[in-house]
């Protein structure tokens, strides 16, 4: 069955060097999806396959 799930979310302002913003921006706008839904994709894969020496 269909289920209408909200998720919370947050503001966080983070710093970030001027290429990789224009990279991310890039790449988020060639895949039609906002720079935050992108960003986050990519934490939540780094996050996932962190080596097992950075797993603390």
């Amino acid at each position: 069955m269909f289920e209408i799930r909200k998720v919370q979310s947050y503001n966080k302002t983070i710093r970030m060097p001027e290429d990789l913003i224009a990279r991310l921006e890039n790449l988020a706008s060639k895949n039609d999806i906002s720079f935050n839904q992108l960003v986050v994709q990519c934490c939540e894969y780094a996050l996932e396959n962190l080596g097992d020496n950075n797993k603390k």
